[in-house]
């Protein structure tokens, strides 16, 4: 088969087609023997009640725990931006000193600490965020394993 005899059966697949029965019959047939199911269902409303008050009642628990999160994130969060901006600029005192003999790991530092110097200009216009709060510290933190890898160095 090539690829025109595929495309014609392809588009001899868009024609409608009847069904070989009438399925009316058989539809009526299955509603018919479903209507006594369905008075039998609406007798023992009982549990369907109990089931809506349990969906109900874990909806507004899930929300309340929901909101505690996010009350308590907050609360985290407003927390963290002091202590993390002092410890920032006690260590920007320290790394701004450091220069390592070794002219790898020199140019590493000055990327860094360029690095550091440009995040420290933009806490300067948004200090409250917890971004560049977080990239800062990990600048930091890089540049304390790179002071590590010169003493191992010698």
């Amino acid at each position: 088969m090539n690829e025109f005899e595929w495309r014609r059966q392809m588009r001899d697949l868009r024609q409608p087609v009847s069904p070989p029965r009438d399925l009316w019959t058989s539809i009526e047939a299955a509603l018919d023997d479903a209507a006594p199911v369905d008075t039998a269902t609406e007798t023992t409303s009982t549990p369907v009640r109990s089931s809506a008050y349990t969906r109900r009642w874990l909806v507004g628990a899930g929300l309340a725990a929901s909101l505690l999160l996010v009350a308590g994130l907050s609360f985290h969060l407003r927390q963290m931006p002091g202590s993390t901006t002092a410890a920032i600029a006690s260590k920007s005192a320290l790394s701004s000193k450091w220069k390592p003999a070794d002219p790898r790991l020199a140019g590493a530092a000055i990327e860094l600490d360029a690095a550091r110097m440009e995040l420290q200009q933009a806490m300067q216009q948004a200090p409250d965020s917890p971004a560049l709060q977080r990239i800062l510290a990990r600048t930091e933190h890089q540049q304390t394993q790179l002071r590590q890898l010169a003493r191992e160095a010698g």
